[in-house]
């Protein structure tokens, strides 16, 4: 490729997340955006936001996004220069490079030699040692032999890491303890890099029991120039991979940031270098007082743009698809390393649509809302980014990676930052598919991690108080049954008093019964309650009297008020507390939020949870104007549904809660008891039939 390759037509080969963002620099510098896409994707945010997409083939990657010779045909269709490739799937395939190359194409990003002599670990290994870059001290041979790579393991003294020598994404890496754990750990690792990447080569290195990994974002062009633009810390990981990151490194001194600054351009300069990449070490800090220095080795080199590349943007200044852009032009780097400088504190978190409290199962479904209410959690849309793949309405696929969006966020200094995290996460409104928002909340809230106690353990360390089940406070209650009641206080079925299903009565106070509980704990008949509340409305008065009856039987009673604030945010006073929440209805979930994962204990001081987010299921489970002394005459459809079953003949004598019929919502089933002993004079619907919240289900006499 010549020196100068301009260009004005750019296909990013890949979806999503990175698609979307590299497209918005795109646009900017001018360029018109090429999108390709799968059947799964034919409605895709990446694909709207387009000038022009083009179909690659059915769902599975490999017959799509992964299929060199079609996304070359894409990019001769559409007259495409320039072919972006993002991170994942063609972004580090040296054959996809030469393709490229064959098709008179540019590929932003580095040759295909670079790629190769960082691809192989062992090799890339040797050539750092050559370019002077610490290593781990480890094996990094060809000779695969058993009985030597035993032998190397009790040399380099146990622990040790074994590693696929092709590998990546943690496939094919074992940790292992003793010489007697190392025939079946190295076994098991010689299968999965077979199955992953059709080779079977490994690589040993001692293992660092308490490492962060920090690594070093890395710019060359083509006419000789390489600066490093600092490092980010991503020591926050699950099973090798990355969930919170951050820039720059905490604790980091000039010193050690020019060390490994330096280092990583040798790196990138030892291998013919163009573009963005990254250098990843590990840094074995000291623990407890040891006046040791930090030690750093490198680990591997990616050879593309990395998920957490905005980070780094919010310190610089910088925008990095720019660079990349310009650089493929054969423009020279905007900036020199004297020019570089580092302003206050970012944050990047990964959400994912995936279950963290069922060991992190990707969910799919349908993003009925999927919305960032900066107005209502009163954040300064310059401090708050989200790079996202998806907007309300999109359906995620089982097909590729769960991840749907980065929150990015950037403060002053570390602390700023992370509570400008912690609001940013609560502002998250996400409904319709289960993601590991609350997780993160929990995360980016522990003391640990405020305290920028880490390393690569950091989530197994802590696992006892991050999978924690939360306890839900007497004020977290009342403050979810006040929505659920300001809400019922406003509906009417008529004009007549006697079709009112608010808990009017008539010169007497409202009185509405609710029973919340944890959505995650129902069963298939009826969630199990937390909590009944009982609230009452005086006729001249805005206040709601609370009753609030937990398992422990021991009623707490509240004077509450709720005011309506911007976007979702609400302010909710209990007995002269005030507190700033943000709060959505998901179905017939509330969830509550607090910027701060701060809330108030049961002794009116705040204490500290593991999460700022609360989220209860409500049913409604009083009657129309019932009395003090009177049972119920009928009762009402908790929510939106479907009548399921009748579970007792109208007359047939009942106990005060028995079954009487069930109900089906959100994909659970709900059981309506008897309110009192006597029996059911009649049924309003029958099963399949749907109803709304509020409707009469039924008719009910109470015994003498």
């Amino acid at each position: 490729m010549s020196a100068t390759s301009r260009f004005d037509t750019l296909l990013v080969a890949n979806r999503g997340e990175i698609a979307c963002r590299v497209m918005r620099t795109a646009r900017r510098m001018g360029l018109r955006t090429i999108a390709v896409y799968s059947d799964a994707d034919a409605d895709a945010r990446h694909v709207r936001e387009a000038d022009e997409a083009i179909r690659l083939g059915p769902a599975p990657a490999r017959e799509s996004y992964l299929d060199i010779s079609k996304v070359i045909e894409a990019a001769r269709r559409s007259g495409a220069g320039a072919i972006h490739p993002g991170y994942g799937f063609l972004s580090e395939n040296g054959e996809f490079v030469q393709a490229c190359e064959e098709a008179g194409i540019v590929f932003v990003g580095p040759p295909a030699s670079a790629i190769a002599a960082m691809g192989d670990k062992s090799a890339a290994k040797a050539r750092m040692m050559d370019a002077g870059v610490p290593l781990v001290p480890g094996y990094h041979g060809q000779d695969q032999n058993d009985d030597l790579l035993r032998h190397e393991a009790g040399a380099i003294g146990y622990p040790v890491l074994l590693k696929a020598s092709a590998g990546g994404g943690g496939k094919g890496m074992r940790v292992v303890e003793s010489d007697g754990q190392f025939q079946a750990a190295l076994d098991g690792c010689r299968r999965e890099s077979r199955a992953a990447f059709g080779d079977d080569r490994m690589l040993i290195e001692k293992y660092l029991t308490q490492p962060r990994h920090v690594e070093v974002q890395v710019f060359c062009d083509r006419h000789g120039n390489g600066v490093y633009l600092f490092e980010r810390d991503c020591s926050v990981q699950r099973r090798h991979q990355k969930v919170l990151e951050e820039a720059p490194a905490p604790g980091m001194t000039e010193a050690l940031r020019q060390q490994m600054g330096e280092a990583a351009v040798r790196a990138a300069r030892e291998i013919g270098y163009v573009g963005a990449g990254t250098v990843e070490f590990l840094l074995d800090a000291p623990q407890g007082q040891s006046q040791e220095p930090q030690r750093f080795y490198f680990m591997e080199m990616n050879t593309r743009l990395q998920v957490e590349h905005p980070v780094t943007e919010m310190i610089t200044g910088e925008d990095l698809v720019e660079w990349q852009l310009r650089v493929a032009m054969g423009e020279p780097l905007p900036k020199d390393q004297a020019a570089l400088v580092i302003d206050g504190h970012s944050f990047e978190a990964r959400l994912y649509a995936e279950d963290a409290d069922n060991d992190f199962l990707p969910a799919t479904g349908q993003l009925t809302r999927f919305a960032l209410d900066l107005q209502g959690a009163a954040l300064d849309e310059r401090e708050v980014r989200l790079d996202s793949g998806v907007d309300s309405g999109d359906s995620v696929s089982m097909h590729y990676d769960p991840m749907l969006a980065k929150l990015i966020v950037h403060g002053p200094d570390r602390a700023a930052a992370l509570a400008t995290l912690n609001r940013a996460l609560a502002a998250l409104d996400i409904q319709g598919v289960v993601t590991n928002r609350g997780f993160l909340q929990r995360l980016a809230s522990h003391p640990a991690f405020k305290a920028a106690e880490l390393d690569t353990r950091f989530i197994e360390r802590h696992e006892s108080s991050l999978f924690a089940r939360r306890e839900t406070s007497a004020q977290d209650l009342a403050s979810a049954a006040l929505i659920a009641l300001y809400q019922l206080a406003g509906e009417r079925e008529s004009q007549s008093p006697w079709d009112r299903h608010d808990g009017f009565r008539l010169n007497g106070p409202r009185r509405i019964r609710i029973a919340l509980s944890d959505p995650a704990e129902a069963n298939d008949l009826a969630p199990a309650s937390l909590a009944i509340v009982e609230g009452r409305h005086g006729i001249d008065d805005d206040a709601w009297q609370l009753s609030v009856t937990g398992a422990n039987r021991e009623p707490h009673q509240f004077t509450a008020c709720l005011t309506d604030l911007s976007g979702d945010a609400v302010a909710i006073t209990l007995d002269g507390h005030r507190r700033r929440l943000l709060a959505r209805r998901d179905g017939n979930v509330i969830v509550l939020t607090s910027g701060s994962g701060a809330v108030q204990g049961e002794d009116g001081t705040l204490k500290q949870e593991t999460s700022g987010e609360t989220r209860l299921l409500w049913r409604r489970i009083d009657a129309i104007d019932a009395s003090a002394r009177e049972s119920e005459a009928t009762m009402t459809a908790p929510m939106h549904g479907t009548v399921v079953a009748l579970l007792v003949e109208p007359g047939q004598p009942v106990q005060r809660g028995d079954a009487l019929m069930v109900m089906e919502a959100m994909k659970m089933e709900h059981t309506l008891n008897a309110p009192d002993d006597g029996s059911v004079d009649g049924f309003h619907f029958v099963p399949g039939d749907s109803v709304g919240q509020g409707d009469v289900l039924l008719d009910f006499s109470a015994s003498e």
